[in-house]
């Protein structure tokens, strides 16, 4: 992702730019916003293994720290009605169909306190 025009966070325009594992069924991901970022799961993988299937799985904050923090702690559980999204791997790594970078072998969420 290309920062200042794909995404406005450091941190995610490096994890879009991060080595992968090849994808299996089951995987955790993270898809990477302008600056939020959100658990999936991997649910289809091409025999290729050029395109994915993400399926937002949930995730639900257990510190409390309040709002206004970038300390953010969550539990993480699949959503069997979550969203589902198509990614490519491009020539600049994992993107969503609609936009978007996406960091495979690990979820996380994050809430940018500022927005």
């Amino acid at each position: 992702m290309k920062l200042g025009s794909e995404t406005g966070s450091l941190i995610n325009h490096i994890a879009s730019r991060a080595a992968s594992p090849r994808p299996e069924v089951g995987m955790g991901a993270t898809i990477l916003m302008w600056s939020d970022r959100h658990p999936a799961t991997v649910i289809w993988v091409s025999a290729s293994g050029k395109t994915i299937r993400l399926q937002h799985d949930y995730a639900k904050r257990i510190d409390n720290r309040g709002f206004y923090t970038e300390d953010q702690e969550y539990e993480y559980s699949r959503d069997p009605g979550g969203i589902i999204e198509t990614a490519r791997l491009t020539k600049r790594g994992w993107r969503l169909k609609g936009g978007g970078g996406i960091l495979l072998g690990r979820r996380e969420e994050y809430c940018d306190p500022t927005f």
